[in-house]
């Protein structure tokens, strides 16, 4: 199969994917509502989250300073900024490209290999998956009841707790350089010495990415940026809240917007489409009318209204980055992975 050829086919599934999800997501929406609903939220808390959008993605790129310390001293956090909202625009448009084209453009600017700093981006995933299973631990202790609702009849939340850290363990076992130089040996040297010595070259490169794991007097601080990420994740949620009559009598909290952000992480995650279209608007209302017992209209209202904000800010801001580094290709420069660390 062409290269050409592959790409056509991944569209074309992505988008049967988006036309199917909204088909599901409209299919029983009363759209003079939806409307209504639209129409009648209060824009001014709408587009009062977009500083703290941007903040967020600010400690994020922060956050990735702390972690490529151990491997280089970073010029500047902005032009990490740069980097992770050109990945965050990608994503708008090619799913998941982001983490690739993000350090792809750091790379180039530090002059460290694309290896090593892609390796970063991977311990950041990790480092997110355990934050979020944190959080919603304590979500979950407090809205212990209102959660049980939402989820399957048949799954118990103790069960789905114990599934997700075996899931974590898994991810860290993984990433263990032992374990991956003995699947090589064992897999790949008896077919290719030449393959085999190359990808050892590339993983002792990835490995100098994850240099901050050899670094405890980074932990405390990594474990404050990484928390209050997700802290400027959910107050946006909670702002918008107020764009709606229903603050007014159900006066949602900031824990509230916290299980939604946790709700709209999984949708994006397991999403193959462009920063999680349609599955987005599919998991966030149905958690809300399950979880508060709101009307499936203004439940969808209000996803929309988030999504499209911070869909909006990532692109806009994304691509004027992308203009201003004077991008043409996101293809990473085999050169890079020579460059010494």
């Amino acid at each position: 199969m062409t290269k050409s050829l592959k790409n056509i086919l991944k569209w074309l599934i992505i988008t049967l994917f988006i036309v199917g999800s909204f088909y599901w997501v409209f299919k029983d929406i009363d759209f003079l509502k939806l409307k209504t609903s639209l129409l009648s939220a209060n824009y001014f808390y709408v587009f009062l989250p977009i500083p703290i959008i941007l903040f967020s993605h600010w400690v994020r790129a922060y956050r990735w300073k702390t972690m490529l310390n151990p491997i280089v001293k970073v010029s500047s956090v902005w032009n990490l900024f740069s980097a992770v909202m050109i990945g965050y625009a990608v994503n708008t448009i090619i799913p998941r490209g982001g983490e690739f084209v993000r350090p792809f453009v750091t790379s180039k600017k530090e002059k460290i290999s694309y290896s090593s700093t892609f390796a970063t981006i991977i311990l950041e995933r990790v480092i997110d998956v355990v934050t979020l299973i944190i959080i919603f631990g304590i979500t979950f202790a407090l809205l212990s009841n209102k959660i049980i609702k939402i989820l399957p009849d048949n799954i118990n939340p103790n069960q789905l707790i114990i599934i997700t850290l075996l899931i974590v363990v898994i991810a860290l076992l993984n990433l263990y350089p032992p374990f991956v130089n003995f699947l090589l040996k064992y897999t790949v040297k008896p077919f290719s010495k030449t393959l085999y010595e190359k990808l050892l070259g590339i993983i002792e490169k990835f490995k100098k990415g994850l240099a901050i794991v050899k670094e405890p007097s980074l932990y405390l601080k990594l474990t404050f940026e990484s928390f209050l990420i997700w802290f400027l994740y959910s107050l946006p949620l909670y702002i918008l809240f107020f764009a709606f009559d229903f603050q007014e009598t159900l006066h949602l909290g900031l824990i509230d917007a916290t299980m939604l952000v946790i709700v709209a992480g999984i949708s994006v995650t397991i999403s193959p489409t462009p920063n999680g279209a349609g599955v987005y608007q599919i998991f966030v209302p149905q958690a809300m009318v399950k979880l508060y017992g709101l009307n499936p209209e203004i439940a969808l209202a209000y996803s929309i209204l988030a999504w499209a904000i911070s869909t909006l800010t990532q692109f806009i801001v994304g691509m004027m980055f992308f203009y201003k580094e004077g991008l043409t290709s996101f293809t990473p420069d085999r050169n890079l992975e020579t460059i010494s660390d």
